[in-house]
């Protein structure tokens, strides 16, 4: 093993050995290499005379650049735009959305977190953590209404088993009772178990109650408790879209700093909380094992961290990263999307005005949805697959098939007087089918 890997697997030990127990192989020996990077960063500090480090060209004391690509960004300094960005972020950004983690999350406040790691969005969190934490073998567990890409990331890629639950209770609230058993049964296979927590669910957008949530908090905690390593993933992408009366929180507050065997990590970013999906801007933030400041094990956990992205895309976009910061510290950030989710939820009570009316129930329910994006519709009488092709073809209208009986719908990209003549045309559709 490297010696710098070691050295940051012990300063992780010195403050709980049982999140090293929890890494991957690959997890234990990755590290943050004092190569180009570091001796970059220590040039940047002393090199006051020449500076001839990192690869960038510069001109005139700083990038060189061509004025056709700078035209249009003439608002922002060359320096915020053209040189590379450090492999963990632009340090005022992670602090930015530090604060606004605290801030939009009262069950954070008191706690102690990592300092958030900038990732090429949450796909690429998701992925580090898969990298981190999971061998081949390990079991994942998942709601049976997941998002495809999770199976990619850990099964494809890393060999993890996926096991899932029964989303849903016959009531309609989020099944904790199934959930809790599945990784009390998965932990005990390998004294160690990784739970996926997407909230507000994709496909279909679901978000827990306060008391739902404060349950599975509970149950993971005894599980953990009982001697099962749990590293418990919060999935926030579609964060702060909350609209009726659920958690109007990321879950992972109501984890941090519980248990020495459960260590929570959050993924976020501003792809679909702030509308900037090209920008390709994440986040991944460590929690804490203790009630205690671990700064150690953060530091280490971002160290690892730094050297995934150092080995696979080098640095995530400073453009965009510059970007995000501006609409952050902009006086009129949280007004602006005030607006926005203003019109997001009459887009999700449409929809549920529209299907509650009972009058497409032969051929079709919804699953509970409360937030998000999406939602999704259970067929009675007719194939997914089939109908999503017959829709296209027949009606023009685009949907993604989950499964044989499930049919996700994105409200998201629908303005509410369209959404009455989408679900007439799905009916149109099954009743097609059924002929």
């Amino acid at each position: 093993m490297n010696p710098l890997a070691l050295e940051l697997n012990e300063m992780i030990a010195g403050e709980n050995p049982v999140v090293v127990e929890m890494l991957s192989d690959l997890g234990e020996n990755i590290f943050f290499p004092k190569g180009i990077l570091t001796q970059s960063a220590e040039a940047k500090e002393k090199a006051k005379k020449y500076n001839a480090t990192i690869g960038i060209a510069t001109e005139n004391n700083g990038p060189m650049y061509l004025d056709c690509m700078y035209e249009p960004l003439k608002e922002f300094d060359p320096a915020d735009i053209f040189p590379y960005a450090p492999a963990t972020g632009k340090p005022e950004l992670r602090a930015k959305w530090k604060e606004k983690m605290f801030k939009e999350n009262p069950k954070m406040q008191g706690g102690y977190v990592s300092n958030p790691v900038v990732t090429n969005a949450l796909t690429h969190g998701l992925s580090i953590v898969a990298d981190l934490f999971v061998n081949q073998g390990d079991y994942l567990v998942l709601p049976d209404k997941y998002w495809g890409n999770y199976r990619l990331t850990y099964t494809v890629r890393r060999g993890a088993e996926i096991s899932t639950y029964n989303t849903f209770t016959p009531e309609g609230g989020f099944n904790v009772d199934a959930f809790l058993e599945k990784v009390k049964d998965c932990g005990k296979i390998n004294k160690k178990v990784i739970v996926l927590l997407n909230f507000p669910n994709n496909p279909a957008g679901y978000m827990p109650t306060v008391k739902e949530a404060e349950e599975i908090a509970d149950g993971l905690v005894k599980i953990a408790d009982s001697g099962i390593k749990v590293v418990a993933v919060t999935d926030d992408a579609y964060f702060g879209l909350f609209y009726e009366d659920t958690l109007k929180e990321s879950i992972f507050g109501y984890l941090n700093g519980r248990s020495s065997n459960l260590l929570p990590i959050k993924l976020d970013g501003a792809t679909k909380e702030e509308y900037v999906w090209g920008f390709r801007v994440g986040f991944i933030t460590f929690g804490s094992t203790s009630s205690e400041n671990t700064p150690d094990t953060f530091t280490a956990l971002e160290k690892k961290v730094g050297g995934i992205i150092r080995a696979t895309i080098s640095n995530c976009p400073h453009p965009s990263q510059t970007f995000v910061l501006r609409a952050l510290d902009h006086s009129n950030f949280y007004s602006d999307k005030q607006k926005k989710y203003d019109v997001m939820q009459k887009r999700a009570l449409k929809v549920k005005e529209v299907l509650n009316s009972g009058k497409y129930d032969d051929e079709f329910v919804y699953y509970p949805f409360n937030s998000g994006y999406f939602m999704c519709l259970e067929l009675k009488n007719v194939d997914a697959e089939k109908l999503r092709i017959h829709l296209l073809d027949k009606y023009g209208v685009g949907t993604i098939s989950v499964n044989k009986t499930d049919l996700r719908i994105a409200f998201s990209c629908l303005d509410v007087e369209e959404i009455e003549d989408l679900f007439e045309l799905i009916y149109k559709g099954c009743k097609d089918l059924n002929k």
